[in-house]
């Protein structure tokens, strides 16, 4: 759904994208997570068409997006710093939608109300709370029946109930529609619980992208304890990161969970669990091999 090829983006003296590369397949719900700074914000307003690229390509359904009214059409934006007409309530906005996005649904826009029950529709939207604001964004663009969704922070400032009914509503537009969902979020725990593909930017370029499957196949977190301490490792074992409390040894490792702890199991350990590892310590510890700055957070 999204391609991104070689793109390059420079501010004045500060190179923002370096040489970036991004596949976002269709019905996919992609995380793009990185430190600040990284780019995140910069690579979404190409794919929203925003920018211009200095080179490179960006793609959406293998159309060019930059000045393509027709793929514009096509996706709804929900970034971090939400914008409304001045004067404008949600039955205005809606008639303004209405207006740009073809395929968009009156009858649900109504539907819709009951997820919505503290929205007063003839109230100017600037005068509402920012979780308030943040809703009404969600329900234009659902009813805006985009084939993509790019969300920038997007339930921030929401209460943990309106969190879950939004992620609910979204995911049943991916289940029924094949909406694809491209997420940028530092709360790497919730994108955990609804992402299948995952794409780490650092430094103005997608470091690493994979589904998420493959990504938490690729690290494991390995506790174990042995009589006399660590015994030397195998050379091909590639440690990340090691820490011990007294004699119990927790080791991140790169490769195949099972092949590691069979590996490690020739050493004949006191014993040996392997862990499952979440998607906030993979990114901590990726970081950490790219001049991150990694605090040790196991526990």
């Amino acid at each position: 759904m999204i391609e991104v090829n070689g793109l390059w983006k420079s501010f004045d003296d500060c190179c923002a994208l370096k040489d970036t590369n991004m596949y976002v397949p269709k019905g996919a719900v992609y995380g793009l997570v990185g430190p600040n700074g990284a780019g995140k914000s910069t690579l979404i307003r190409h794919i929203t068409g925003v920018y211009r690229p200095d080179a490179g390509t960006v793609q959406v359904a293998g159309e060019t997006v930059y000045e393509n009214l027709a793929v514009k059409s096509r996706m709804a934006y929900i970034p971090d710093e939400l914008f409304y007409f001045l004067q404008a309530d949600t039955l205005e906005m809606k008639e303004f939608y209405a207006g740009i996005y073809p395929n968009f649904n009156k009858k649900l826009f109504e539907k819709l109300r009951e997820f919505f029950p503290n929205i007063d529709v003839k109230r100017n939207i600037r005068k509402l709370s920012k979780g308030m604001q943040k809703q009404v964004a969600f329900w234009l663009a659902l009813c805006s029946k985009p084939d993509l969704m790019v969300l920038d922070e997007p339930v921030d400032g929401l209460d943990p109930v309106m969190r879950r009914q939004m992620w609910s509503l979204i995911l049943s537009e991916v289940s029924s529609r094949e909406t694809t969902i491209l997420i940028s979020s530092h709360n790497l725990r919730e994108l955990e619980d609804v992402c299948d593909h995952v794409g780490i930017m650092n430094h103005g370029q997608v470091i690493l992208e994979r589904s998420l499957c493959e990504l938490q196949g690729s690290v494991s977190k390995i506790q174990l304890a042995f009589e006399q301490g660590m015994p030397i490792l195998p050379e091909h074992f590639e440690v990340m990161h090691m820490s011990n409390t007294g004699r119990v040894y927790t080791l991140i490792v790169k490769g195949n969970p099972q092949q590691a702890k069979a590996e490690l199991e020739k050493l004949s350990p006191l014993f040996i669990d392997v862990l499952p590892l979440t998607l906030e310590e993979i990114f901590i510890y990726e970081m950490g091999g790219a001049d991150y700055a990694v605090k040790d957070i196991l526990f």
